[in-house]
């Protein structure tokens, strides 16, 4: 039957938002880069992927992100995936995951997660169970917003004590997205007694702390999954 270990330590589960309300005129969704710059170093490191969303279905990439990284190779590539393209269309509703077969949870950002992974406890119990199961857990940028209902067994918040960073006020701000967002990322990470650490605006920047890892911005996607996969080995 082989090593079911070795098959498990290879699935990653990747937790998407189902949201694609308008923002400035644009509709948001999943970042692409944040997406697709974890995909390749996955894939290449030898991992499968899976995508879960709270409603299953479609999730939607963010416009303007398309637009912003349209010289982008990686995100070029991503877009022309017809079978990744076709799974993000299918995406998984989270009691159809099977949760023990992943070996970590990835969620990438863009501004659809601060509206429905930032309380979906759907998915923050997958993320507890990969987490106490000794899995790796892992958000870049608004990603983190799905960290936020992630409860530990003990009753305490999983980023409570932890360092973690995720993207700023200060970014938020200098987009013009601060006052439009339900609520300011940063600050709810503080509240459940999160370590936040950040660099300046814009510059990657990647936070480690045990088997938990967290991204700054757009520029940390790439440096925050070659993390991701060195804790995974």
């Amino acid at each position: 039957y082989g090593d079911l270990m070795s098959v498990k330590s290879k699935k990653i589960l990747v937790a998407l938002t189902n949201y694609g309300g308008i923002l400035h005129d644009k509709t948001t969704g999943y970042y692409l880069p944040e997406l697709s710059h974890p995909y390749d170093v996955f894939v290449s490191g030898g991992f499968t992927l899976d995508f879960v969303t709270p409603y299953g279905g479609i999730s939607p990439v963010d416009v303007g992100s398309v637009t912003a990284y349209a010289d982008d190779e990686s995100c070029k590539n991503f877009l022309a995936n017809t079978e990744v393209q076709e799974r993000l269309k299918k995406t998984l509703k989270p009691h159809e995951v099977k949760v023990e077969q992943y070996c970590g949870i990835f969620y990438p950002g863009g501004h659809g997660p601060m509206y429905d992974l930032s309380a979906n406890q759907e998915i923050g119990a997958l993320a507890t169970k990969i987490y106490e199961n000794g899995g790796v857990v892992g958000a870049v940028c608004h990603g983190p917003a799905g960290l936020l209902p992630v409860q530990l067994s003990s009753g305490e918040p999983l980023v409570k004590g932890k360092k973690v960073t995720s993207f700023t006020n200060s970014e938020e701000s200098a987009v013009k997205l601060d006052t439009l967002m339900p609520f300011l990322l940063e600050t709810a990470l503080k509240e459940k007694g999160a370590i936040f650490e950040n660099a300046e605006n814009w510059k990657a920047h990647v936070v480690t702390d045990g088997k938990l890892v967290t991204g700054q911005n757009p520029a940390s996607a790439h440096p925050i999954a070659v993390e991701f996969v060195k804790l995974l080995n």
